[in-house]
């Protein structure tokens, strides 16, 4: 999305990782909006039952689960992900890819008074602009520092590396990236398992652009040496590599 806006909890260039383990995920309900084929409900998680969850059994049906679920979602024809004049929808499409399979990734977080009420023991219910707040892809950096590893995310800084975690084991990768100008778009792009026919860009056996999906001012639902490295554009002051099993 164009317009970014900041958690209140999560500072800018924060590199402390938190390990609260009272602090738990922040998801609005199933809405009936949230389809493939409307643009409403975008905060929401997407009501079709049609679309598959990551098959958790092994890692062969890892990856083939999350190749049907890149087809399912289709981001270059589905409505929920196309761009408008104002947004894109990369932390739209991020959160989905993630939701389905199965691991954590915020498109809402936590207002510190929320924070504060959750470390207290009390049980609080997200709603959308009163405990909770939208959080785009310039926050969702930042999120990844400070509170990555309490959801199961590792940081990472080598692309070869996460290419094959994710082609080898079935896990999650991603790449996100935060505007230099605050209040600009970031971006956040999932790492996908090879295919036949879908692959990473690499030079001398190393994988220099892997595989990516992405929704953004072009729609892809494979890409690699199309964008090449664009978390080091000048547009961005930083740029995160994270897996989750």
């Amino acid at each position: 999305m164009k317009k970014e806006n900041i958690a209140p909890n999560i500072q800018s260039h924060v590199e402390v990782t938190s390990s609260d383990e009272r602090i738990k995920s922040a998801n609005l309900l199933v809405h009936p909006d949230s389809r493939l084929d409307s643009a409403l409900a975008k905060f929401h998680p997407i009501s079709d039952s049609n679309i598959p969850f990551r098959d958790l059994t092994n890692a062969e049906t890892k990856r083939e689960s999350i190749r049907k679920l890149i087809d399912k979602l289709d981001v270059t024809k589905s409505q929920r992900y196309q761009r408008t004049l104002e947004d894109t929808y990369c932390n739209v499409y991020s959160y989905d890819f993630c939701y389905f399979s199965k691991v954590y990734l915020p498109t809402i977080w936590w207002t510190d008074e929320s924070l504060e009420k959750i470390r207290n023991g009390e049980d609080v219910v997200p709603v959308f602009n009163e405990t909770v707040l939208p959080i785009y892809s310039s926050a969702i950096h930042d999120w990844f520092l400070k509170w990555g590893a309490s959801f199961g995310w590792k940081k990472m800084t080598d692309l070869d590396e996460i290419q094959h975690k994710v082609n080898t084991e079935g896990g999650v990768g991603i790449i996100c990236a935060k505007r230099k100008i605050v209040g600009l778009s970031g971006h956040i792009v999932p790492i996908v398992p090879e295919t036949n026919l879908k692959k990473a860009y690499r030079e001398n056996g190393k994988v220099i652009y892997p595989l990516q999906s992405q929704a953004g001012k072009i729609n892809y639902n494979y890409f690699s040496k199309a964008r090449k490295d664009w978390w080091n554009q000048e547009r961005y002051s930083s740029h995160v590599f994270y897996y989750h099993e």
